[in-house]
């Protein structure tokens, strides 16, 4: 999945990605917002996803988050539990990812999301 325009998957309520954003619009850049808790990816988005950020499932997610908890995951549930569950509750997705062209990153520290562009 390459995409043409710089998108990011953004939680407004999330500190780190109110930062990714507005870095992203402070250097200029026209970014797309997704809120992705109320338009969550489906599967093969995430999975496209995970293919650009070249990181296993667990790396994706949000572990420290009850729903993670209460769905009985672990770090060692198989790949298509993982990414099952982020479809589930997209409240599981780390946060921010940033998308642009063949690429993906991960806004942690929301820095990294200027490597991007």
């Amino acid at each position: 999945m390459a995409v043409s325009a710089l998108i990011l998957w953004h939680n407004p309520r999330c500190s780190k990605s109110r930062a990714a954003l507005n870095l992203l619009q402070e250097a200029g850049h026209e970014v797309s917002v997704r809120r992705y808790l109320e338009d969550p990816p489906t599967l093969s988005e995430l999975q496209a996803v995970q293919d650009m950020l070249g990181v296993s499932a667990i790396d994706m997610l949000r572990t420290g988050e009850r729903v993670f908890r209460e769905s009985g995951l672990s770090k060692m549930s198989p790949e298509e539990e993982l990414l099952a569950a982020m479809v589930s509750h997209p409240i599981l997705i780390e946060r921010p990812v940033a998308l642009f062209g063949s690429q993906a990153v991960i806004g942690r520290p929301p820095e990294r999301v200027l490597g991007l562009v």
